[in-house]
């Protein structure tokens, strides 16, 4: 029975040294493959009929017998190697068949270069379902279009999956992802998960850890599906738990009060302190206020490229701003760690007397956890971003002005960020009241109406 293989020469394809390749073409169902030879040739010293060299072709390209010799002894190689075919799904043909074939390859090598790509195409469906490999090439995919924190946290993800999978003692497939899987994971991350927080080991994340861990576990399933690496998997019942987040802002006067701190007796925090006055008056985030340049003040303004957006803001500087800039930081911002800032920032805002004791809760499974700490302890380099919005806010500075200079793309986002008490937000509505001359709501009551409030 004749086998679906026929030498060609791509006629169409003429290369400029007048040159049409010759090749071997694979027909499989309805499609087909082209299997390269490395042979070429003038297009008029091929005879289509034959399906060979003639033997006229000019001594500048080879002698004839000996390039048609070639040609069958790859002819003979694709044959065995269609034959092979046969025995898999057709889909699979053209892939097996580009595979294994190869200019050099005799046909005594045949058996060998199949069982070796065999091996390779195991292999390959093997780390195809591995969740681990998957999600290394997913961060791959990702190092380019994403910030360093973003890349920690996919990281965090993977190290969570591979001790629940310790934990459980049962391996973790992408056929586990139901929603009986989910629960468990919830519950494993709730209560069990070990971590380091301060040098201690806490068990057990917060609502909003773990609602970050499982928003980053669906991208990446969603992400393996969209690629054809992984069959669709209904993650409906995914949810992302999540709750809002407790934490403090730092008014003006706090921040002028940490300003003008003696650091005398503390010469090394001088720079951490005024770092962080500096990004309270920019609203700028860790890793972009950790990288300032000379060159980003530009005519009194911070020109930034923000690393996590990937998004230019133009920042107008107040004067403290800019003379912290220019006096401490135009020539160098100190080399710094985000956890080394935070515990700095702390020992500042104890020395400054930010001492108020503030008190805040979390959910933990269904248990209300609450923490009370001074003021100063719950200070981190993101409070300087999240007071920096709050005091615009409630300076009366547009929404959509603030959002210009924090980077913030939706409002949903922005207001997030906005750390107001209820007592803070009824001053705030008085004030405005009062501007509008509201406080009474009836002006004049007329005699003889009577209404009574």
């Amino acid at each position: 029975m004749l086998l679906p293989v026929k030498l060609i020469c791509r006629t169409n394809r003429v290369q400029k040294d007048g040159t049409c390749s010759v090749c071997i073409q694979y027909c499989y169902g309805e499609q087909k493959v082209l299997l390269h030879t490395g042979i070429k040739v003038p297009p008029i010293y091929w005879h289509n009929g034959q399906r060979c060299i003639t033997d006229d072709l000019p001594r500048e390209f080879g002698s004839a017998t000996d390039l048609n010799k070639e040609l069958l002894r790859m002819f003979g190689v694709a044959n065995t190697l269609a034959l092979k075919a046969k025995t898999l799904k057709t889909a699979e043909r053209g892939k097996f068949m580009k595979a294994s074939f190869s200019p050099d390859l005799i046909l005594e090598q045949v058996e060998d270069k199949v069982s070796e790509n065999e091996k390779k195409a195991e292999q390959q469906k093997k780390e195809s379902q591995d969740i681990y490999h998957q999600f290394d090439e997913y961060i791959k995919s990702k190092s380019r279009k994403v910030g360093k924190a973003t890349l920690t946290v996919y990281g965090n993800v993977k190290s969570h999956l591979k001790a629940f999978e310790t934990y459980r003692n049962e391996k973790i497939t992408f056929e586990s992802f139901v929603f009986a899987f989910y629960e468990d994971f919830v519950d494993y991350l709730t209560f069990e998960h070990v971590h380091l927080r301060r040098r201690m080991e806490i068990a057990g994340l917060r609502l909003n850890s773990i609602g970050k861990t499982i928003k980053h576990l669906r991208g990446f399933i969603k992400d393996r599906i969209k690629r054809k690496i992984i069959p669709t998997i209904d993650l409906t019942d995914f949810k992302i738990p999540e709750e809002e987040s407790d934490a403090i802002y730092l008014t003006y006067d706090e921040i002028a009060q940490i300003y003008q701190t003696d650091l005398s007796d503390h010469p090394y925090l001088v720079e951490y302190r005024d770092l962080f006055v500096l990004a309270c008056l920019t609203g700028l985030r860790f890793s972009d206020f950790s990288n300032l340049r000379p060159e980003d003040l530009q005519r009194d303004m911070l020109y930034k490229k923000q690393e996590k957006s990937d998004h230019w803001v133009v920042i107008p500087l107040r004067e403290e701003a800019k003379l912290i800039f220019t006096r401490q930081f135009k020539e160098r911002i100190p080399a710094l760690t985000n956890p080394e800032f935070n515990r700095h920032i702390k020992t500042i805002g104890k020395l400054a007397g930010i001492t108020r004791l503030v008190k805040f809760s979390y959910r933990k499974g269904n248990q209300n956890v609450v923490t009370t700490k001074p003021k100063y302890d719950w200070i981190t380099s993101h409070t300087a971003r999240r007071s920096f919005c709050t005091n615009e806010f409630l300076a009366g500075t547009p929404v959509e002005l603030i959002m210009k200079i924090s980077g913030h793309k939706r409002t949903k986002d922005f207001y997030k960020y906005i750390r107001i008490s209820p007592e803070e937000a009824a001053n705030k509505i008085k004030e405005l009241w009062l501007s509008r001359n509201d406080m009474k709501l009836i002006k004049d009551n007329p005699a003889g109406l009577g209404i009574a409030i």
